[in-house]
């Protein structure tokens, strides 16, 4: 794979009750537990970042495919919700749900845009066999 673009962040702290900063700076942002895991909330958390970055790769995958086929994709809108917990082996996995509305399209075309949307998406790939992703195109039209 050739690389186009490398992003860099940085923790520091006490990891989830720390602080993360991108190397440009457009990032910069405090940490906390959230408490429902026990902590403090009251900051940003990992599964936040996560959730932000799925569900904006994933919309771009979307439109791409979209594209290709000439849909219409206005209005459109995805949801990426992140959930953690025991795993069952002492540590913690993730599990994923995408959440997509595309008003302007008839259900069938939004599941196959779906559909291919995760087949493309970078996020969908790196996830693919270690996250549970669930897709669920919401009812718009």
């Amino acid at each position: 794979m050739q690389v186009l673009y490398t992003a860099s962040a940085r923790a520091t702290g006490d990891g989830r009750d720390g602080h993360v900063c991108t190397s440009d700076g457009t990032l910069d942002l405090n940490l906390a537990i959230p408490k429902e895991m026990g902590g403090a909330g009251g900051a940003a958390n990992p599964e936040q970042l996560f959730a932000a970055g799925y569900a904006a790769c994933f919309h771009s995958a979307l439109r791409l495919v979209a594209r290709r086929t000439r849909a219409d994709v206005s209005g459109s809108v995805v949801e990426a919700e992140v959930g953690i917990g025991p795993n069952g082996s002492g540590g913690y996995g993730l599990a994923v749900t995408l959440l997509v509305d595309l008003p302007a399209v008839a259900r069938a075309t939004a599941e196959q845009l779906v559909a291919q949307a995760h087949e493309v998406c970078p996020y969908s790939a790196a996830t693919r066999g270690n996250v549970a992703v669930a897709l669920t195109v919401r009812e718009t039209r």
